[in-house]
């Protein structure tokens, strides 16, 4: 059984940094692109960031964190990360990871296989 498991969210202030993980399991994900997406209350889920296959290296943000978050990716861990630095109150959502079969790269969230359950995140001013 294949899955995706998000941790690290919280509470944290205005301008903290947070590190969030997605474990997968029950396959090996390094030939996937895999992704970050967020869903803020009352609104719908969007597209955070995305990491290519690991034969491309590819990295792409959305415009509201270029800067501030970075996706990163352990192999050997089957692992991928976000870092969150410099947060807003505009960035508390539950935030979801993503992978998808193949290794094109995609934003779109029909595009995407699997789904971990979603970690909270909330960022107070």
């Amino acid at each position: 059984q294949v899955q995706l498991v998000e941790s690290g969210g919280g509470l944290v202030q205005a301008g903290d940094s947070l590190r969030l993980s997605c474990a997968g399991s029950g396959r090996t994900f390094s030939a996937s692109a895999m992704a970050w997406f967020r869903q803020a209350p009352g609104k719908e889920r969007e597209f955070v960031a995305i990491s290519g296959w690991t034969g491309n290296d590819v990295t792409h943000y959305a415009d509201s964190v270029k800067g501030r978050f970075t996706i990163s990716r352990d192999v050997a861990k089957n692992t991928v990360y976000l870092e969150m630095n410099s947060l807003k109150p505009e960035d508390t959502a539950v935030y979801y990871c993503a992978a998808k079969n193949g290794i094109d790269s995609s934003t779109a969230m029909s595009d995407y296989d699997y789904w971990g359950q979603g970690t909270q995140v909330t960022v107070s001013a």
